[in-house]
């Protein structure tokens, strides 16, 4: 298949010019002023139009057995959402369960996405337990592309491992050059709080966040920076949600820590207040880990980006619906922890970010796209675009206007934290390798053609 994106102005995270840019068999071939198209050429007229790189989602839970219950996306309806808001390739998360190989993991979630999905994607191999079968199976799984860990130093016997296997596990991601994304929290400390704010008669969904407070989030990033500066191991922070956590994360950088750092839109636009309002249910959809913060926690986030502090932008994408948000009534502690945000990730960054002047389109693309790609090893092949790059590619219309409705979102959740919030610009035409799976914000594609991506 060829196609021509003609007359738009080309946006990296370095560079910015006007061209267009041709796509033959899946790749980027030429890019140049005034290209005559091919006799078999579908073409796409960018005028007026931004040309950005498809964005990645570094984080995100599509397949996700949690508290009981499962997300409500799968990797065709996922997928379509992260299409309809530019993201053409998302990282997700295999979690065995505690008894669980990893292999027999990676298999459940590759068969969950083969064949279904209609973006690019990949995974991050979470590591539940260390011992020599996990060992064993973590470092056939490394030769086979997929080249990044998670460990949770949270959720206390379920996802989160002790310190022996941390140890291990960074021990063994610095000897195959393997980066390990980190839930940062201290699993103790929560465990207790949560038990003593129930045992006090505290159960609503607004004693989730006193629960897990700034202080256990801090704590858990010094810990796991302290780890990597021991074993030499590349880490990276996911879902940072405050000053005091980045505070860490910056000191280890400082002193030599290979630490990245991501954040979530949630993080930047929603506060505490959500999930305390009065009525369980709405309080609920607000409900996830680490927590929404203050609001003061806002400014310093974003300029995060703007100095270079903070690397990546995720959604931590986990869609639990109303109904299952119910299953902690009377017990915040049973609320399944999510807030779904892939499909509106890169619009309402665009919206709070670039549209009122706090980070320039080249951040833009850097770290909803480019910076992700480099961190996960997909650059350049993803996160660009260059001639060889695939041909991702979105055609961004910055002056169209819109209000986020969940009855019109294609996300399968029955609700949208972002509600009746306006949205400035939209993904109108999304390519995913030189096929377009996108026009006029809504999608038009084939379903199934994602690829697992090796790196």
């Amino acid at each position: 298949m060829t196609l021509l994106i003609k007359n738009g102005e080309i946006i990296t995270a370095d560079s910015r010019y006007h061209a267009d840019v041709l796509c033959e068999d899946g790749t980027i071939t030429r890019i140049d002023d005034d290209i005559d198209p091919p006799a078999d050429a579908e073409v796409i007229d960018a005028d007026g139009k931004y040309v950005f790189p498809g964005f990645i989602d570094p984080h995100t839970h599509i397949h996700l057995p949690f508290m009981g219950t499962f997300a409500k996306d799968d990797y065709t309806t996922g997928t379509k959402a992260a299409l309809c808001g530019g993201t053409t390739t998302l990282i997700d998360f295999v979690i065995p369960g505690k008894d669980e190989a990893p292999k027999e993991a990676l298999e459940t979630w590759r068969e969950q996405s083969e064949g279904n999905a209609c973006s690019d994607y990949t995974y991050h191999m979470a590591v539940t337990r260390f011992d020599d079968e996990v060992e064993a199976q973590l470092r056939d799984i490394v030769d086979d592309g997929l080249t990044s860990f998670k460990v949770f130093l949270a959720y206390k016997g379920a996802f989160g491992i002790d310190d022996e296997e941390l140890y291990r596990t960074l021990e063994l991601a610095e000897e195959l050059d393997v980066v390990v994304a980190a839930h940062c929290e201290n699993a103790e400390m929560v465990s207790a709080l949560q038990n003593k704010l129930y045992d006090a008669g505290k159960t609503g969904p607004e004693w989730h966040e006193p629960s897990r407070p700034v202080e256990v989030e801090a704590e858990g990033t010094r810990h796991i920076c302290s780890m990597a500066e021991v074993t030499g191991a590349e880490i990276y922070i996911v879902h940072l949600s405050c000053a005091d956590a980045l505070e860490e994360a910056v000191e280890a950088k400082m002193r030599g820590v290979n630490v990245h750092v991501e954040t979530l839109i949630q993080h930047l636009l929603l506060d505490e207040s959500y999930a305390q309002h009065e009525d369980f249910v709405e309080a609920a959809k607000f409900v996830m880990s680490p927590p929404l913060r203050a609001g003061d926690n806002f400014e310093v986030l974003w300029a995060g980006f703007e100095n270079g502090l903070i690397d990546t932008l995720g959604s931590d994408h986990a869609p639990f619906d109303t109904e299952q948000k119910k299953m902690g009534r009377g017990d915040f502690r049973k609320i399944p922890n999510g807030i779904p945000s892939l499909e509106d990730r890169v619009r309402m960054f665009y919206t709070h970010g670039v549209a009122t002047g706090r980070v320039d389109l080249h951040r833009f693309v850097e770290v909803a796209s480019t910076r992700a790609a480099q961190v996960f090893g997909l650059f350049p092949r993803k996160g660009t675009i260059q001639p060889g790059a695939d041909a991702d590619i979105v055609v961004f219309d910055p002056d169209y206007e819109g209000t986020i409705r969940a009855d019109t979102h294609n996300m399968n959740v029955d609700y949208n934290p972002f509600e009746g919030m306006t949205v400035r610009g939209r993904c109108d035409a999304v390519t995913v390798r030189g096929t377009v799976q996108v026009r006029d914000g809504e999608f038009v594609g084939e379903e199934g053609i994602g690829k697992l991506l090796k790196r």
